[in-house]
């Protein structure tokens, strides 16, 4: 049964997770009980996103499947504890096997679906290849699992933007004074020599979840080779699918079609779960 989005409540705490405080916002179906035997949505921001940009999205998904939802701020982002210094070279590998597993562990979450937007992703992918027994299904928009021209393209773009446009005004908004340490890591660690041969197509292999993976075709920060490398190297069933006319953030600029995929997944996986 689809329910309206207003039909759930949210509370926003914070959690300890490998010495940093993580804040958090859990999202309830209005029904008492409805979600207790069903897997939690957990969702994975993008690189310069925080729980405030995923806007209602979240709350949509788990109004119309009954799913309760987490949202949370990765480790300097939003208001999550800072993050000092540059990151390191395998930064969303940490990501996938400390901060993500004591999270779902902190938050007793048994069972969890992973829906990752960008960075969040290939964090999702990469916890899923970690034999996280705790995940029991992912869902990636535009996630990348290698470095390619057009990504380097995006973030060049992104820094003109940052720089001589509105950029910073609003991202400012979301991560405070800590807006600037947000966008230099992000773009420093991308468009770095040392990082143009990261690539995590040989864990794709150890996904072995139902997976769902969407990106858009006008996508500025990706090609296609990027859903295409995920769908041919997972070991699990998938779905992959290019939306026309949507670009980086399909959440959003393909609302509808990506909330009904999203839909069709989660209820799909209820019924083998």
């Amino acid at each position: 049964m689809n329910r309206n989005a207003t039909d759930i409540s949210q509370n926003i705490f914070h959690v300890q997770v490998a010495g940093c405080r993580l804040r958090v916002k859990r999202i309830e179906p209005s029904v008492p009980g409805e979600s207790l035997q069903k897997p939690t949505l957990v969702f994975l921001h993008e690189g310069l996103g925080c729980i405030e940009l995923w806007r209602d999205f979240p709350h949509a998904v788990c109004a119309a499947t009954g799913c309760a939802g987490v949202v949370y701020d990765r480790k300097g982002y939003g208001g999550s504890d800072p993050y000092g210094g540059p990151w390191p070279l395998d930064y969303l590998l940490k990501e996938s096997n400390i901060y993500l597993p004591g999270l779902l562990e902190n938050c007793d979450l048994e069972h969890a679906v992973l829906i990752g937007h960008s960075d969040g992703g290939t964090i999702a992918l990469l916890s899923a290849a970690g034999n996280n027994t705790r995940v029991c299904g992912v869902i990636t928009e535009a996630a990348h699992i290698f470095v390619d021209t057009v990504t380097l393209e995006g973030i060049r773009n992104a820094i003109d933007a940052y720089e001589t446009g509105d950029l910073k005004t609003r991202l400012a908004r979301y991560h405070g004074e800590n807006t600037e340490n947000v966008f230099q890591r992000w773009a420093d660690r991308w468009l770095s020599p040392d990082f143009f041969h990261w690539n995590i197509e040989a864990y794709l292999p150890k996904i072995t979840c139902s997976l769902l993976a969407l990106q858009g075709e006008n996508d500025e920060y990706g090609t296609a080779a990027q859903i295409q490398g995920i769908a041919a190297g997972v070991s699990g069933p998938v779905k992959a699918k290019l939306l026309p006319g949507c670009g980086h953030v399909p959440h959003i600029q393909a609302r509808k079609v990506v909330l009904n995929e999203m839909i069709r997944f989660i209820n799909s996986l209820l019924r083998t779960l």
